[in-house]
């Protein structure tokens, strides 16, 4: 019938109605916070992992294009990929890139610094072995130092260092550049300056033991310099002898004592008689306000005989 109509009739179908959520609630607004003090903080010199090249190193690393520029030269060197990319650009027939892996286990640090030696001796280079391990295990300033050999091996040049204390492989002058408070104590000092990569590649306990007791002295040192340093802060007590130094009266000028015998009134010398060759002085005197002294005598020649023995007649006094 719809068909012959002409007509279509479209039949719907009644849709359940769906429940409207209802709609959330708008979200707090956050009330302003109330204005409090600025804190004050200490300012400490530079960490020891910020960038202590010299400008004539970073511009020549610059000018090399590597893959990319170092950040953090403690971090970004330690696995020794920037260094194999740099002998890479001088020495690309002989070193290929592609063996390197560019990560931070202690497995990738040991592969590629081992494919690094074997290169150095093909090549008759030379890096030195510390400054290897120092750079290995991140150690503060050893990553510039091993920066400055690799340019001037490779460029023929030398530049002056831009740091002034000797490395020890510590971190022993950041730590007296600090004030008092801050500074690490005995056990930190060995938890910061003994990593655990160095544990893992060198597990032998007397080496170790070595390396605890070096930093053992250094904090000692340390400390002593500071008790030094600051003798007020840390209750430091003078000992007998500075006390002494301290109370001793001012010296008096001295002034040369007159002889003796200036004063005195000298006997001339009694000749004697029976022997020509020997002759006897006598020397007596008297001192202000001590008793008097015995005569001393002197004999001047050969030793007197028996008869000599005998003391000679007193002669007249001469007035």
């Amino acid at each position: 019938m719809a068909a012959a109509g002409g007509k279509k009739v479209t039949l719907r179908v009644p849709v359940a109605d769906t429940p409207k959520l209802p709609s959330p609630p708008p979200p707090p607004q956050p009330s302003a916070p109330a204005p409090r003090r600025p804190k004050k903080y200490l300012v400490y010199p530079n960490l020891p992992k910020s960038c202590r090249l010299s400008p004539t190193l970073l511009r020549w690393l610059q000018g090399l294009d590597l893959t990319f520029f170092p950040r953090n030269v403690n971090r970004d060197f330690s696995n020794g990929f920037l260094i194999a990319e740099i002998f890479a650009i001088h020495y690309p027939w002989e070193l290929r890139l592609s063996s390197f892996r560019n990560g931070t286990s202690l497995k990738v640090k040991l592969d590629n610094w081992a494919q690094l030696k074997k290169f150095l001796a093909k090549k008759n280079l030379k890096l030195p072995k510390e400054l290897i391990y120092g750079t290995i295990h991140c150690k503060s300033g050893v990553p510039e130092i091993l920066i400055q050999e690799v340019y001037t091996l490779l460029t023929q040049r030398e530049i002056k260092s831009v740091q002034d204390d000797p490395v020890n492989f510590t971190d022993y002058s950041y730590q007296m550049q600090l004030p008092l408070v801050p500074r690490s104590t005995a056990s930190k000092s060995i938890k910061d300056n003994i990593r655990v990569s160095e544990l893992i590649t060198n597990p032998d306990m007397l080496s170790n033991e070595f390396k605890v007791d070096f930093l053992f002295l250094l904090q000692m040192l340390r400390r002593k310099i500071s008790r030094r340093l600051n003798p007020k802060r840390f209750e430091v007590k003078p000992t007998v002898g500075e006390l002494t130094l301290d109370r001793l009266p001012a010296r008096a000028p001295r002034h040369k004592l007159k002889s003796v015998t200036s004063r005195q009134t000298a006997v001339p010398a009694l000749p004697n008689i029976k022997d020509s060759g020997s002759s006897m002085k006598t020397l007596n005197g008297k001192h202000c306000g001590t008793p008097p002294l015995e005569p001393v005598t002197e004999r001047i020649g050969p030793e007197p005989g028996p008869e000599a023995a005998r003391p000679a007649p007193p002669g007249p006094v001469q007035e």
